[in-house]
């Protein structure tokens, strides 16, 4: 984990705070707002920010801005969580995919809200108790925890959840899991997470 300084200290050792998570992408970037209130998380919001409509690569970085802009003022955060990107053979790719990430921080920045960066393999751990997760799974696991109904249709608003969730786990909440030998080895040491 990265923390990004700020001017102001992180509000997670409050009673109750908001957590803001952060899916990167630069067509299509996840946020999701989580609730932690008396050690109890609850979603507020999620969604997803689609830049990809525009034509140049600048008009949907200030897209992505905005729209993070206009989220944090709504939702009033007290801390913004990000899924580190992870390094791949596209070197034009992980460009675009760091931009997208560099302005949303900025907008955080903007907010003096402090930002913590986690890999991806810690975030899909936190939910599922394996890091190797596909996205499915993440959702799966989340959409029992939660109660929720149905799944959003891009999976990258349960993805920013997740990571919001991750950071969560790391201010010393619950114990975080270990990483489990299979699903059945998952479930039965945490018949509780699945209904």
């Amino acid at each position: 984990m990265r923390q990004f300084e700020t001017e102001h200290m992180d509000d997670t050792n409050k009673k109750s705070h908001t957590i803001l998570g952060i899916d990167p992408g630069s067509n299509v970037m996840g946020y999701g707002l989580l609730k932690v209130e008396n050690n109890k998380t609850s979603i507020v919001a999620m969604g997803i920010i689609s830049p990809g409509k525009f034509g140049t690569h600048y008009e949907k970085l200030k897209y992505i801005f905005d729209r993070v802009m206009g989220i944090i003022s709504e939702y009033k955060p007290d801390s913004m969580a990000l899924e580190a990107p992870f390094f791949g053979k596209n070197v034009q790719s992980m460009l675009k995919l760091g931009r997208a990430q560099g302005v949303a921080m900025s907008a955080a920045l903007y907010y003096n809200l402090p930002i913590f960066e986690y890999a991806p393999l810690k975030v899909k751990q936190s939910i599922t108790g394996m890091g190797r997760a596909s996205k499915e799974q993440v959702a799966y696991f989340l959409q029992k925890m939660y109660g929720m109904t149905e799944l959003p249709k891009e999976m990258d608003a349960t993805d920013a959840v997740a990571v919001a969730f991750c950071h969560y786990l790391q201010q010393g909440k619950p114990a975080q899991q270990k990483e489990f030998n299979s699903w059945n080895d998952f479930i039965r040491k945490n018949p509780k997470r699945v209904k």
